[in-house]
């Protein structure tokens, strides 16, 4: 009868996670629960959380004991329905401990592939992820606020073909350490120009998304030598108008259905936000100094409700190819601020999308950019 049965494990708060300490539980065995409801306080070496149940049922046993360390995926508790034998959850129990012992041992045996890694890079340290290997022009991939590297998920190796693409945590955002300095997108721009000195790169394509857009068309200002193209999609900078309903509230959210709601902003088809990417925004804005890092840059690039940072000049004036992206139905930056650019820079506005073309409607995109740097872009 295991599939009557629902395994709780020990639950994965960020990459870096391998294991957890049951620091207190706050529901009894034998007790109803339903999706959401906080289960158990876990302790990792940098933060303490609670776990929030993933079903619906009873809680039958707690498998952990309180203080207990496991490894990630260890079993920790068993939710079934009442009328369940203890004799079955005893047999679900010493099967699954078997199964996951074994695992762990063939993993043991395995190195992991294509994994992110943790960089220094002058005073922060950095989440990056490069895949693809060539002779053609890196792309750099850039995040946007309050996101990280697996925003380009779907991009990311689908866009690895003859080339480097490298994509990475922002300070203050992801599984980068979190000091943002004072926040502004030129800080953001130096600390990107620094990577690309570190990885030895020394021209790449760079593709920015939202916050991200607005740190790449910086970088083409301020290292213009490292830039050799530009894909914006959604970028800041290029009119006033910010939606601060979603910043604010995607800084203060502090339950999954508040998150949840919030994100809803970033797509026309809110169906795509699921449960899994509101438990994974949540887990990282319960580390520490996030909320701080959040707030340092929404102040300095949104001050009084606008965006801070004017850079249609600086759009105007570079030198390289420029491609922008943009869904019609974008509820964080209006469409209209792709209004009026130079006849020079390519422009797709994208119908029944919204602020994330990127995920809504990832073949798309990635057709374009790939077009783009080929047949747009003279080897430099």
């Amino acid at each position: 009868m295991s599939h009557d049965i629902t395994p709780i494990t020990m639950p994965k708060f960020g990459l870096a996670m391998t294991e957890g300490k049951i620091a207190g539980w706050m529901v009894e065995p034998g007790t109803a629960i339903k999706t959401g409801d906080e289960l158990v306080d876990i302790e990792t070496s940098k933060i303490t959380n609670a776990f929030e149940s993933p079903v619906t049922g009873m809680l039958r046993r707690q498998v952990a004991s309180n203080g207990e360390m496991l490894p990630v995926g260890a079993l920790i508790g068993v939710v079934a329905d009442p009328a369940v034998p203890d004799a079955d959850i005893d047999a679900f129990i010493t099967r699954f401990q078997a199964d996951f012992a074994a695992s762990s041992d063939a993993q043991s045996d395995s190195a992991p592939v294509d994994e992110p890694v943790m960089m220094t890079v002058g005073d922060h340290t950095l989440r990056v992820h490069e895949r693809g290997e060539g002779d053609g022009t890196p792309l750099l991939l850039i995040h946007g606020f309050g996101g990280d590297l697996k925003n380009w998920m779907l991009n990311h190796a689908a866009l690895a073909h003859g080339r480097r693409v490298i994509a990475f945590d922002l300070p203050g955002h992801g599984e980068s350490s979190k000091d943002v300095g004072p926040g502004t997108l030129a800080f953001f721009a130096d600390v990107t120009a620094r990577l690309l000195a570190q990885l030895k790169i020394r021209q790449a394509h760079v593709m920015g998304h939202s916050l991200g857009g607005g740190i790449a068309l910086t970088l083409a200002h301020t290292a213009p030598h490292s830039v050799a193209s530009l894909v914006l999609v959604a970028p800041a900078g290029l009119g006033p108008q910010i939606n601060m309903t979603f910043i604010n509230g995607f800084i203060e959210a502090d339950r999954v259905r508040a998150v949840q709601d919030v994100l809803k902003y970033l797509v026309h088809d809110k169906s795509l936000i699921g449960r899994r990417m509101s438990d994974d925004v949540l887990r990282y804005k319960r580390l520490d100094g996030v909320q701080a890092a959040l707030r340092t840059v929404a102040d300095a690039c949104f001050p009084d409700g606008h965006q801070g940072d004017d850079l249609r000049p600086v759009l105007a004036a570079v030198a390289v190819p420029v491609t922008v992206i943009w869904g019609r139905e974008d509820e964080i930056l209006p469409v209209t601020q792709a209004d009026g650019l130079s006849t020079s820079v390519e422009r797709h506005i994208l119908p029944d999308i919204g602020h994330m073309p990127q995920l809504e409607c990832a073949d798309k995109v990635n057709g374009m950019v790939e077009d783009f740097m080929k047949s747009k872009v003279v080897a430099t």
